[in-house]
């Protein structure tokens, strides 16, 4: 007859197994549980206490916010009001030296902000910056390396879905942990502004100028005020809401999509169609997160249950090391799954035990939720494997290749590292705007 401690070892293994081999994240992490409910809970009525416990997670207030910012991103993209930040943008640039790769990352942020999608921000500035960049002679990494960055601050900046979903799943204060990722992740941003501007200047040629048309300052204010302020209304309905306290987080992702309608709406470009690819794109996305959820937390639940979570926080803690190693070990084991593995299986695995441990370390929660979101946003450009170099892969010019894609993404992936320093160095640079919740 197996141990407790047995069984728990047993399920991790199995779902290392079932993903191996190639089973879909959500069924490996379910089959692992019923064979783990089923041993560790006594047959059938251990699978019966599975079901209720699943019914309860997913019945929960909280992650009414996942649907409305996916909602929100979606309608976003659809109706065509992202793109119009862009024109905006473009026209306010002016004759700027590099002025594209500037776009990108101002752009990449607004919509980041906007959306909280890494993927929909890479595959969209992708495809509509890397064309217009090649087509003006940019080198490949001044065209590649700032849409593969910035594709990433939408894991930082609020709202961010998978932030969403790390504090559900983590039992964080998901607001608090929306708003500690807003300071990191513009700072983020100002480190990549001055990347580009070092490589502009180094080799001049690598951004060529070109005559711009010239667009007076009323156009200028015409277009700002258009198309850039009113989406302001959209950021406070989100960020403003949670930090003035008026609405909680999952209210506010309502307001935020409310919003985004009503201004398509008055932009006479909510039409039929875009709610159509909006609602089906939602639909799709919120049942798959929603049956990841399950799966994971009763993963945790049993790793819990089996004792096998605490007896390997147990173990770390007492390695002889300082806590900054251990955070640093964490650190590593994310970058080196994110190769290997898309971030909410990441998640699903590591939570169980690296927020335990964290917590033993005497690490902030919040914090170190804004800590793990950074690592993940770095695993998905490390080379060799890192998801987003193989979708800019995809959206890039024919003839573009892997190693030029990881060579452009090096030197973003310093400045997540700098920031990482950052954090540890000077931690309230993520809890200061906490503490106006």
């Amino acid at each position: 007859m197996m141990s407790e401690f047995e069984v728990g070892i047993l399920v991790f293994a199995l779902v290392i197994f079932l993903m191996a081999i190639g089973v879909p994240v959500a069924f490996a992490f379910l089959g692992a549980n019923l064979i783990g409910a089923w041993l560790l809970l006594g047959n059938l009525p251990g699978l019966l206490q599975m079901v209720d416990n699943s019914t309860a997670l997913i019945t929960n207030f909280t992650l009414v916010a996942v649907p409305m910012f996916v909602l929100m991103g979606s309608l976003l993209f659809h109706s065509g009001l992202a793109l119009r930040v862009f024109d905006a943008l473009d026209a306010l640039f002016g004759r700027l030296p590099a002025r594209l790769s500037y776009l990108t990352v101002a752009g990449g942020a607004t919509f980041s902000t906007l959306t909280g999608s890494t993927m929909a921000n890479t595959a969209m500035l992708g495809s509509l910056m890397v064309p217009e960049m090649e087509r003006r002679g940019y080198a490949r990494y001044m065209a590649i390396g700032p849409i593969i960055g910035t594709g990433g601050l939408a894991m930082l900046i609020p709202p961010s879905s998978l932030g969403v979903l790390l504090g559900s799943l983590a039992r964080l204060d998901i607001a608090a942990l929306l708003i500690a990722g807003l300071l990191p992740g513009l700072v983020l941003a100002v480190l990549y502004v001055l990347v580009i501007y070092l490589q502009a200047r180094l080799r001049p040629n690598a951004a060529p100028a070109y005559d711009v048309e010239s667009v007076s300052p009323a156009v200028k204010l015409r277009l700002v005020a258009t198309n850039i302020l009113p989406l302001g209304i959209v950021i406070f309905a989100v960020v403003g809401f949670i930090i003035l306290g008026i609405a909680t987080p999952s209210e506010a992702a309502a307001f935020g999509a409310l919003s985004v309608a009503g201004l398509a709406a008055a932009r006479r470009c909510l039409s039929f169609e875009a709610c159509r690819k909006a609602l089906l794109s939602t639909v799709s996305v919120t049942g798959t997160v929603f049956l990841l959820i399950i799966a994971s937390s009763v993963f945790s639940q049993l790793l819990a249950f089996a004792g096998t979570s605490g007896a390997v926080v147990d173990w770390a803690v007492d390695l002889d090391a300082g806590p900054v190693a251990k955070l640093l070990l964490m650190f590593g084991v994310l970058l080196l799954l994110g190769m290997f593995m898309d971030q909410i299986s990441i998640l699903l695995l590591t939570i169980p035990v690296f927020f335990p441990l964290a917590a033993a370390l005497g690490f902030d929660p919040v914090w170190f939720g804004v800590v793990v979101l950074l690592a993940l946003e770095m695993s998905l450009t490390t080379p060799p494997f890192g998801l987003l170099l193989f979708l800019m892969l995809g959206v890039a010019p024919k003839g573009t290749t892997l190693p030029q894609v990881a060579f452009a993404a090096l030197p973003y992936l310093a400045c997540d590292a700098l920031l990482v320093a950052l954090l540890i160095a000077a931690p309230g640079l993520a809890l200061y705007l906490t503490g106006f919740l």
